[in-house]
């Protein structure tokens, strides 16, 4: 298993991936950051908690966001076959791809709340 040192509102933490992950985790720590400054630069810094509990939140509400979207477009194609829309599979594996996404979100943010 791999270590990755990253870097969230200033406090880095030592996570451990699957190898080959270093990268991947490294991009979504750097998203993760982002998002904690924006936070922080509209509420001010209240505490580390409840910053990346406020964090959390919302990207799983751009999570849940996206999946909406998926569904609205899967129940569009059902009713019209649109030209350059997704296929099924396509659909289907963008679907998988953002469950996946999520898993691992959830993962870090597991493992960030045992440190």
């Amino acid at each position: 298993m791999a270590q990755v040192s990253i870097r969230i509102n200033g406090r880095s933490y030592d996570i451990a991936c699957d190898d080959g992950q270093e990268e991947r985790i490294q991009a979504l720590s750097n998203y993760v950051d982002e998002r904690v400054k924006e936070i922080s630069g509209a509420v001010g810094q209240i505490g580390e908690q409840r910053l990346l509990v406020m964090t959390s939140l919302l990207i799983a509400d751009e999570l849940g966001n996206a999946h909406e979207q998926l569904e609205t477009r899967r129940q569009e194609q059902v009713a019209v076959a649109e030209p350059g829309s997704l296929s099924a599979a396509e659909s289907d594996a963008l679907a998988e791809n953002m469950e996946n996404m999520a898993a691992r979100i959830e993962g870090i943010a597991a493992k960030l709340n045992q440190h």
